[in-house]
């Protein structure tokens, strides 16, 4: 299977989006709103339809960047937020992306819908993009690694194994208010660099 721009492409084309649950997860959802400083530049990879996107807007964060490879979902966030600047929505491959020093990086279902084999460079690629002392944070899938997917599994000693040598472990527990489908099945974490 080829994830590429084409895959993604034909999938929101035909509406084949089981990952999407239609508004932000409530995991992130409330961690973003105990974040207090609104200048925090932010980077949301493979952002999907946005919502994390379109929430921090409506919360007053306004240096908040979005990658894509698809077109359409970038498409959709534009509609909803006209005032975004366009070069804020980011169609292209993340780890061709120079933009750096982010402050913060939110992850929600982009680490699992890429090829496994590619976990090691996305891990790389993170710690490049953050500021010292920046934050990865977000959601991980804890259910096995198959090779039946996007959505790719993955488990705690993984996460652990990939992250801990570039990034400090703040959190990285069973999220407690997941969405019913989900429930179980995902871990919270923030990594700082």
């Amino acid at each position: 299977m080829n994830l590429n721009r084409d895959y993604w492409e034909e999938r929101y084309a035909a509406n084949n989006l089981g990952w999407d649950i239609g508004t932000i997860s409530t995991p992130l959802k409330d961690y973003i709103d105990q974040l207090e400083n609104k200048n925090l530049k932010i980077l949301i990879p493979g952002a999907g339809n946005g919502y994390e996107a379109i929430y921090l807007h409506k919360s007053g964060f306004a240096d908040v960047y979005v990658l894509d490879l698809a077109r359409q979902p970038l498409e959709k966030i534009k509609a909803e937020i006209p005032e975004i600047e366009n070069n804020r929505l980011i169609q292209g491959d993340f780890f061709d992306l120079e933009l750096q020093d982010f402050d913060l990086i939110l992850e929600q279902t982009f680490f699992c819908a890429l090829d496994p084999k590619l976990r090691e460079d996305y891990v790389l690629k993170m710690n490049q993009l953050l500021s010292p002392g920046g934050k990865l944070a977000g959601l991980f899938f804890d259910f096995p690694l198959t090779h039946s997917g996007p959505p790719f599994g993955g488990s705690f000693e993984e996460y652990i194994g990939l992250f801990n040598p570039f990034f400090k472990i703040k959190v990285l527990e069973r999220a407690n208010n997941s969405i019913a489908p989900r429930k179980g099945k995902e871990l919270f974490f923030i990594f700082e660099k």
